[in-house]
């Protein structure tokens, strides 16, 4: 059973390589990974923020998609802007196929009116590609009456590590620090990953489109404090190449909790349920969520565990040039 589940994912590799459908992870606490979103949350909370996440996509299937991500952002009113920092690590297969990256932000914010506040990012990345071939197991090397494992055909690619530099961009608006908006378009360079030569892998351009509104019903549309009962209707739009994915839902605060319910639907076929809980304070947040499949891959698969913590640093001088972004925190 271990050797059909690694050939089952060796064939889903070279399926990858061969035709280059590399498509970017998707966080289900969308916000929680904010600079993974758009660059453009860069410097949204105007102190300084740290954030970390963790993704276990399939773990009912061995050596499934396991995913990490970490980050730095701070407004700095010197400079008109945030800077941002961001790498991840993606590893499939028990490190069959690995996937590093990268990135340095800058987001430029502009105040435009008293209540409305608009950034805009760029943000330069360098990728790295690594292929394990000694762990990936071929069709041909199973010997059907015994089951042991002989010489494969297939030949090595000339490069098992393939590296390159990417560039992105976003925008993100606010109005009276409830109602929010954004567009990022990640891969803009398109970088070639292909590991045999003369062959081309060019990453999908990704579209990512999210808004929603954060009603506090203490303080209506003038604001919010995550003390008070809130709620936040949301949506978030990701296209890759010829994948759609759309995510609706709903985040419910009430301090110091929060839950969520989301749907994933990729069009035409239902993906999953995510339910979320955490918990938050002024300075720290924690938040744990599950993805249940519903589509025709079934939860057999295990679905996805996701959590996020992160860490807001208040300044004894908050800025008084612009107002903060008050985006969910999940």
């Amino acid at each position: 059973m271990k050797t059909q589940r690694t050939l089952i994912f060796s064939l889903l590799i070279l399926a990858c390589i061969a035709r280059g459908n590399a498509q970017d992870v998707i966080y289900s606490q969308f916000y929680a990974n904010p600079l993974y979103l758009n660059p453009a949350l860069a410097g949204a909370k105007l102190d300084q923020r740290i954030t970390l996440n963790y993704r276990n996509q399939w773990p009912s299937i061995s050596n499934g998609y396991v995913s990490y991500s970490a980050a730095w952002d701070q407004q700095f009113d010197k400079i008109s802007g945030a800077l941002g920092v961001m790498v991840n690590a993606d590893c499939g297969g028990g490190g069959v196929y690995n996937k590093f990256s990268g990135s340095g932000i800058y987001s430029y914010r502009l105040q435009a009116t008293r209540f409305i506040v608009l950034n805009a990012a760029v943000q330069a990345t360098y990728l790295q590609y690594k292929l394990d071939w000694n762990k990936l197991v071929f069709g041909d090397q199973i010997d059907v009456r015994s089951g042991n494992l002989e010489q494969t055909r297939e030949y090595v690619p000339s490069k098992l590590n393939v590296g390159n530099v990417d560039l992105s961009v976003g925008i993100l608006g606010g109005y009276k620090e409830s109602l929010y908006f954004g567009v990022a378009a990640n891969h803009l360079t398109r970088p070639d990953i292909a590991f045999y030569e003369g062959n081309q892998n060019r990453i999908n351009m990704k579209w990512t489109f999210h808004s929603g509104i954060l009603i506090d019903f203490f303080q209506g549309m003038e604001g919010s404090d995550i003390r008070n009962f809130s709620i936040s209707p949301n949506f978030v739009y990701v296209q890759q190449g010829q994948f759609h994915q759309l995510n609706v839902g709903m985040y419910v605060n009430k301090f110091p909790f929060v839950w969520g319910l989301w749907m994933r639907h990729n069009f035409g076929n239902p993906d999953a349920m995510i339910a979320l809980v955490g918990f938050q304070t002024k300075n720290y947040k924690i938040g744990y969520s599950y993805d249940y499949t519903i589509s025709h891959l079934s939860n057999k698969s295990g679905g996805a565990h996701e959590i996020s913590i992160a860490w807001l640093f208040h300044r004894t001088l908050g800025s008084n040039r612009f107002h903060a972004l008050e985006c969910p925190t999940f």
